[in-house]
């Protein structure tokens, strides 16, 4: 089992659903960063359960607790470990499911290829609670990358068949955190909240898709080949349980568009070479180009559903019915939002320390 990533900021992952906690730890962070636990919450708060009636009710404080790394309130240069304690889980429902796994979680994947023997409870490793520990290093990550005027921001772009109208960057940094479905067309809110209540009171679920972008990436970050940027996303947006798809700039629309529709004719603005449109989404060959970097990702619709569903008695391989019970989000999209900025995060702050431009020592950036 791999749970480690990074060349430069290196994150290993550890940790389970129904475990004792889950956590982060972070090797490669520079020395002199100001760091609490205060800086990590407000992103922890955004991804914890029960913040809304739209997402799941367990009921989890999800408090960072930083147990190493950091001396005088600055990080030391030395690996920080974080951790959250799980608090709020119930395993009960779980019981009876270890040999019948649940229609779209990773119950069969996990119990053959780890012989029987992971941690099924709640989908343990492949559980979207993992996620934390990107959550809390990506907090960190934006604060390594904003002295440098980059700026990472996600929000809800579709629910279900309903899609946020606002593109202007601004707008969406401004609105897209005022409300629980983390959407920043307001006149859209209230549909979004509604579509997904009904499908909770249908004992069904949605998806949606999310949109990430960073702003005042500067041109060169990303590797030709193997290391291109837009590789390294998506590796870490598909640790994202329940993320099926990632696209970037104008994605699959590029496939039906000639070369002149799709290319971006370069300009100069403000005295800097730029580019009149965006549909390489900030990537040319693999590394960025100056231009703000977009992504979208698929998210596919919670697979804990009440309603019956069939599956497989795996130690008599005779078919079995499936009611899931436990406290589950009708939609995953709101909660996953900040750890789709959170992830680009990381991945641009790697490439940062890779190039040099945030040094290994650093002072008076807080």
């Amino acid at each position: 089992m791999t749970s480690n990533w990074g060349k430069d900021f290196r994150i290993t992952s550890f940790g389970e659903s129904h475990g004792p906690c889950v956590g982060v730890v972070i090797d490669g962070c520079p020395a002199g960063l100001f760091l609490s636990e205060a800086d990590l919450q407000p992103d922890l708060d955004r991804r914890k359960p029960g913040a809304s009636i739209i997402s799941s009710q367990r009921k989890e404080d999800d408090s960072a607790v930083i147990l190493s790394g950091i001396h005088n309130g600055k990080t030391t240069g030395a690996p920080i470990c974080i951790l959250v304690w799980n608090k709020g889980q119930d395993s009960l429902p779980y019981r009876d499911t270890s040999l019948t796994p649940r229609p779209g979680h990773a119950d069969y994947t996990n119990h053959i290829k780890f012989a029987g023997m992971s941690d099924h409870r709640g989908g343990g490793r492949s559980s979207g609670r993992v996620t934390i520990g990107l959550v809390m290093a990506g907090s960190i990550a934006k604060k390594l990358l904003h002295p440098l005027g980059i700026s990472v921001f996600a929000h809800t772009l579709e629910l279900g068949n309903i899609r946020s109208e606002i593109t202007n960057h601004e707008q969406i940094k401004e609105h897209a955190r005022c409300n629980s479905v983390y959407c920043a067309d307001l006149v859209q809110v209230e549909r979004m909240t509604q579509l997904i209540q009904e499908a909770r009171e249908a004992g069904d679920s949605l998806g949606g898709v999310i949109e990430v972008i960073a702003s005042g990436v500067p041109v060169g970050l990303g590797e030709p080949i193997f290391d291109t940027i837009e590789g390294e996303l998506s590796k870490v947006f598909f640790s994202i349980p329940a993320i099926k798809g990632v696209e970037f700039g104008a994605g699959f629309l590029s496939s039906k568009l000639r070369g002149s529709q799709n290319n971006d004719p370069f300009v100069v603005y403000q005295g800097k070479v730029s580019c009149a449109s965006n549909n390489a989404g900030g990537v040319l060959g693999g590394i960025s180009n100056g231009m703000p970097i977009v992504a979208r990702l698929a998210v596919k619709p919670t697979p804990s559903i009440a309603k019956t569903q069939q599956s497989v008695e795996l130690s008599s391989l005779e078919a079995a019915e499936i009611r899931i019970a436990g406290r589950h989000d009708p939609c995953i999209v709101p909660r996953a939002v900040v750890v789709a900025e959170n992830s680009m995060a990381l991945v641009l702050c790697d490439f940062a320390l890779r190039t040099g431009l945030i040094p290994r020592v650093i002072a008076n950036v807080t």
